[in-house]
C-alpha cells in the first residue's frame, strides 16, 4: 500500500484500453467503496449513490447505449454499434456515479460537488491499492434514457429529486497493462493568486 502522500502526488488516470483483470476483489472495492464515500458532505444528506457495473449488468447497460446510440446515429456502423454494446466492459469493472440532489436542503451545487468528490476519492482508493482508474463522462453521462436506467438500480436518496438526478461519471478500474507517463502539469503560479 502506498503512503498517502506520494499516492496523492503519484496518481494518474490509466486508459481504459490498458486495463485488464483482475479487477478489484470484493474486500478492496469494499475498501475504495468506504474511501469513495468518505467526501464533505454539508448536511450529511449522502447526495450521491453508486452503482457496480460488471458481468451481466454492465451488458445490460451497453445494450441500452448501443440502442440510443443508433436511434441517433443512424448512420452508426456495426462495428461502432458493438463498441457501445461493450462501452461498459471495455475495463474489468465499472462504477457509475450519480448525483441525487435533494432539493430544498443545502445548495445543489455542494451537493453535485460531493458527487464529483466520491469520483476523486474512487480514483485516490483504486491507486493506493496498485489499481489503475479512469473517471469518464462521455455522451452516456448525459443521455436520459442511461441516467433512468442507472437510477431504478438506486436507493434513492430521501426527498431526492430525480429530475435532477445526473450521472457524474462512470469511473472504470482494473490492473493497469502499463504506467501511464506523467502529464504536463500546472505551473502552481499560473493557478494560485493570493489576496
Amino acid at each position: 500500500m502506498t503512503d498517502a502522500l506520494t499516492a496523492l502526488l503519484t496518481r494518474r488516470s490509466t486508459s481504459v484500453k490498458d486495463m485488464r483483470p483482475p479487477a478489484p476483489n470484493e474486500a478492496e472495492l469494499a475498501q475504495i467503496l468506504t474511501v469513495a464515500t468518505r467526501v464533505p458532505d454539508h448536511g450529511k444528506l449522502c447526495p450521491w449513490r453508486i452503482v457496480i457495473l460488471k458481468g451481466e449488468g454492465a451488458l445490460k447497460l451497453g445494450e441500452i447505449a448501443a440502442e440510443r446510440f443508433t436511434a441517433n446515429n443512424p448512420d452508426a456502423t456495426p462495428p461502432h454499434i458493438a463498441a457501445e454494446h461493450a462501452r461498459f466492459t471495455r475495463a474489468p469493472l465499472c462504477l457509475a456515479v450519480l448525483s441525487t440532489p435533494i432539493l430544498g436542503t443545502k445548495p445543489v451545487w455542494e451537493q453535485e460537488l460531493s458527487a464529483g468528490a466520491v469520483c476523486t476519492n474512487i480514483l485516490h482508493a483504486a491507486h493506493a491499492l496498485g489499481y489503475g482508474a479512469k473517471w469518464l463522462t462521455e455522451w452516456v453521462a448525459y443521455d436520459a434514457a442511461i441516467t433512468a436506467a442507472l437510477t431504478l438500480k438506486i436507493t434513492p436518496s430521501a426527498q431526492a429529486d430525480a429530475a435532477h438526478t445526473r450521472i457524474a461519471g462512470f469511473v472504470y478500474l482494473g490492473t493497469k497493462t502499463t504506467e501511464t507517463d506523467d502529464r504536463e502539469r500546472p505551473k502552481l503560479e499560473d493557478v494560485v493568486g493570493e489576496w
